[in-house]
């Protein structure tokens, strides 16, 4: 099974809260047992709207695909030293 990417998530939690809080609101329940059965629902909806949703169908780019970089672009890159204030500043023991 495939993660859930990040719309799935966004629309799954959309879809909980706003369908738990709409059957809240037009039930009109006062009672443990009724706002329980009404937040399973919305979690059930909620869950039932991620899993259904399509999913990416278009590959994402790997680097295996990537151009070759520019000729005579190979050598090894070496960082410069640290230079200011407070970079060679030690006095030896």
């Amino acid at each position: 099974m495939q993660r859930p990417n990040a719309a799935q998530y966004a629309y799954g939690s959309a879809t909980v809260v706003l369908s738990t809080v709409a059957l809240l609101l037009l039930a009109g329940t006062t009672t443990t047992l009724g706002i329980a059965v009404i937040s399973a629902a919305g979690l059930m909806l909620g869950v039932l709207v991620a899993v259904t949703m399509p999913v990416r169908t278009r590959h994402v780019k790997t680097s295996a695909a990537a151009p070759s970089p520019a000729p005579g672009n190979e050598e090894i890159r070496v960082p410069a030293a640290p230079v200011g204030a407070g970079a060679d500043t030690r006095i030896g023991s």
